[in-house]
């Protein structure tokens, strides 16, 4: 028997085409089109951005435009520091909150008045979902948690009563790995069996083996924010002290204020060595990934990182740090081109303990040392021992198990209803 052909509404309130949650969500649309199902997407903009999204018409898009048109500040964002101009939750006045709250409200009703969709499929345990649900108690939701939203929910205590309000009632959540769906049933007091562990995808027509070059600079690559959560700057500092084998890195990916600046500096102080990219397109960094031997990921705090599947299915040796939801990714994978740094601890979100900072600064110099001598005797790795593992996290195959998670949910409800 076929399955129903559904009317998804997709939710983000950030930009769709930056970030992990973005390409997620660009994603879910694309295989949604795919599998027939109609789809239509609200999200957060600023007042200048043109979409450009493959996989969903101009006509089956609704946005919030924040800096001056809809809401009067820029966007805030789900992390702290993001790729482009924008405001922290943990600032925003009783005022600004409400506005926030009302100009996605009144955006909301007027799209599912229009659209009459089947299932809400939501992106972060943050004030958006909460708001849907409250919103919306006749229809299903759906919610895809990032991590990041976890980070907020533990920083802005004042908004916790606000977030649960509606979090705790939503009828199924999406986690990346198993360490994070207990971080979820904990925090939000949510039943373990509507929380489903499915994790993100990578996009395998675009990430795929191709040749090294044979002889040096060994290419590595870092894509992320420009920022100290990400560990930007040590990975830096330890390349620094790295003069032979001869190497090149290509640091891609966006920021903004004094965190960008100081891994912008960092990085013009190593010269030549470093080519800074900035924000580009997927299409862009696969190209750049396909060329490079290794991958470099120091974050200090991931859900589960696209970047490190879409590095290992293009034959990147990678090295990163071992945070749960990588190191749950990695687990099965016994390799010599995988280099998991112990993470430093930390006295803030961001910030580790400055008597750990020189150790793992010392721990990545020791990771790179290894993997560019590796790269330079053998600049193709061999991925078979993964394959399998890696066509598992094909943004098809995870469609599928988000798809089933959407007739699970909508089934639940009619019944408890």
């Amino acid at each position: 028997m076929k399955a129903k052909k559904l009317k998804i509404l997709h939710l983000l309130s950030q930009r769709p085409d930056s970030t992990g949650s973005g390409f997620y969500i660009q994603a879910m649309l694309r295989e949604a089109k795919a599998k027939n199902h109609n789809n239509y997407l609200l999200a957060g903009i600023q007042p200048d951005w043109t979409p450009v999204l493959d996989s969903i018409s101009e006509d089956k898009c609704s946005f919030v435009r924040f800096s001056g048109v809809d809401i009067s500040y820029p966007i805030v964002g789900m992390s702290d520091v993001m790729p482009y101009q924008s405001k922290r939750f943990y600032d925003l006045t009783d005022e600004e909150l409400f506005e926030y709250e009302n100009s996605f409200t009144n955006k909301l009703k007027n799209v599912v008045k229009q659209f009459k969709p089947d299932i809400i499929h939501s992106h972060h345990l943050w004030i958006l979902s909460s708001l849907a649900r409250r919103t919306f108690p006749h229809l299903p939701i759906v919610t895809s948690s990032h991590g990041s939203d976890l980070r907020q929910f533990r920083k802005c205590l004042h908004l916790q009563k606000k977030v649960l309000s509606g979090c705790s009632k939503l009828d199924a959540i999406i986690a990346l790995h198993e360490a994070h769906k207990k971080e979820i049933e904990s925090l939000y007091n949510f039943p373990t069996d509507r929380i489903y562990v499915i994790g993100s995808g990578y996009n395998d027509v675009l990430f795929s083996q191709s040749n090294k070059p044979a002889h040096e600079p060994v290419q590595l690559t870092y894509a992320g924010k420009l920022s100290r959560a990400k560990g930007v700057p040590w990975l830096l500092r330890a390349l620094s002290k790295i003069d032979s084998p001869a190497w090149q890195l290509h640091l891609v990916g966006g920021g903004s204020g004094a965190e960008k600046e100081e891994c912008l500096n960092l990085a013009r102080s190593l010269g030549g060595r470093v080519n800074i990219h900035g924000a580009i397109p997927q299409s862009e960094l696969a190209q750049i990934v396909k060329h490079s031997h290794i991958f470099i990921l120091p974050s200090f705090y991931e859900g589960l990182p696209l970047v490190i599947l879409e590095a290992l299915a293009s034959g990147c040796r990678v090295i990163a740090t071992d945070l749960p939801g990588i190191v749950e990714l990695l687990r099965d994978i016994k390799t010599d081109y995988i280099r998991l740094v112990k993470t430093p601890r930390l006295h803030s979100i961001d910030s580790p303990l400055p008597e750990d900072e020189k150790i793992f600064e010392k721990n990545l110099e020791n990771a790179l040392n290894e993997q560019i001598g590796a790269a330079l005797k053998q600049p193709m790795i061999d991925l078979s021992p993964i394959k399998e593992k890696i066509a598992a996290f094909s943004w098809p195959s995870i469609f599928e198990k988000v798809q089933s998670v959407y007739f699970e949910a909508i089934k639940n409800f009619k019944y408890n209803r």
